[in-house]
């Protein structure tokens, strides 16, 4: 397959830079996704891989030839939509060829071809099909198939799970990881949803308003998020973010009074705050368990089997979850008390940068 680069890509739509001079090394082989919010620019970066969007300025590098002048059909890209496009007339057999029958491949290298493909997806016995009599799902491995047998060197996707229903999405995901190993190919990948973007990718580019705020592998961005943007959107539930003052800084980190009440002493590197700076800290509603500390007030619990997921706010009003074991004892309407440990929290400057811990948790990346 091949590496990916791109140097310095940006993109206007008149007035508007939708794109901020976007700086990515994709390695070979390597499974990549864009995640963001709608509006965030990360379809609009893959159409430019693909060719199907002109940058304003940058450059683009597949497999160290430079392609950014060139027609996408010259890229050496395949890349599959969020609509399946399936020809409703056809088989399922004749869609994955059609790419292949358009560049007029021999009969034999084509049928090659499509049986490999169908072999990888499952669908051998579909081919003789047509798409009506298909499932959501199966009709989208036949899109990919037709990804498949052109033998790019770099698998594009956009969202291509976004019309399955929940419980087809999970299975999907599992089958595109398969699918990834199997061909052991680079692929981009486009969502919004940041549960597929941890359970694919080797990598995750975060995007916010045409700029890439990290790029990492889900791990890191988890662990280690670079802004509050990140943190806030890498993770589910999302994030609780608490307001507070530094009340000290000293060789043990930074203490903080929370303005919901209490002290913490949290073991970050200081970098320019000083007492009297507003932050925020930030906990995972999974690092919460039930105690003597925070008092949360209750007002919806979702108990769901080994988990239960608890909504409401803490007395400042600042809105709080906090995920506990399935036979923790809460009421809603009732007040629940909670401790977290310090090292496992986050602090953000006022502009939304983190300080950085100095004791990493230990986790593999």
């Amino acid at each position: 397959m091949a590496t990916l680069d791109l140097e310095k890509i940006s993109k206007s739509f008149g007035a508007a830079k939708v794109l901020h001079d976007i700086d990515l090394a994709i390695r070979d082989k390597e499974f990549v996704v864009f995640v963001g919010p709608s509006g965030c620019g990360k379809s609009t970066l893959l159409r430019i891989i693909a060719g199907l969007e002109e940058a304003t300025a940058g450059k683009m590098v597949i497999g160290g030839e430079d392609v950014s002048a060139a027609p996408p059909v010259e890229r050496g890209i395949s890349m599959v939509f969020q609509s399946y496009a399936l020809y409703p007339h056809l088989s399922v057999y004749e869609n994955i060829a059609f790419p292949l029958r358009v560049q007029k491949m021999p009969a034999g290298e084509l049928d090659a071809r499509v049986k490999k493909a169908a072999g990888i997806l499952q669908l051998t016995d579909k081919l003789q099909l047509k798409p009506g009599q298909l499932s959501g799902g199966q009709r989208q491995r036949v899109a990919i198939g037709r990804s498949i047998v052109r033998e790019p060197r770099v698998f594009l996707f956009d969202e291509p799970l976004s019309n399955l229903d929940a419980a087809l999405r999970g299975d999907m995901r599992v089958e595109l990881s398969q699918l990834h190993r199997e061909l052991d190919a680079t692929m981009v990948y486009v969502t919004h949803d940041q549960v597929e973007a941890m359970t694919m990718a080797d990598r995750i580019v975060v995007l916010n308003g045409g700029h890439v705020e990290q790029f990492g592998t889900p791990m890191e961005l988890y662990h280690h998020p670079a802004t509050k943007f990140v943190a806030s959107f890498i993770g589910q539930p999302n994030m609780n973010f608490v307001p507070a003052v530094v009340a000290a800084v000293d060789a043990q980190g930074v203490k903080v009074d929370l303005k919901s009440g209490g002290s913490l002493v949290l073991p970050v590197e200081p970098g320019t705050t000083k007492p009297g700076d507003a932050v925020e800290v930030g906990m995972r509603p999974e690092d919460l368990s039930a105690g003597d500390g925070m008092a949360l007030n209750v007002r919806v619990l979702e108990r769901l089997g080994g988990v239960t997921i608890a909504y409401g706010a803490l007395s400042d009003g600042t809105t709080f979850c906090a995920s506990l074991d399935g036979v923790t004892v809460a009421s809603e309407g009732e007040p629940l008390g909670l401790t977290v440990n310090p090292a496992d929290c986050h602090v953000f400057t006022a502009s939304g940068e983190v300080l950085r811990r100095k004791q990493a948790p230990m986790f593999d990346v």
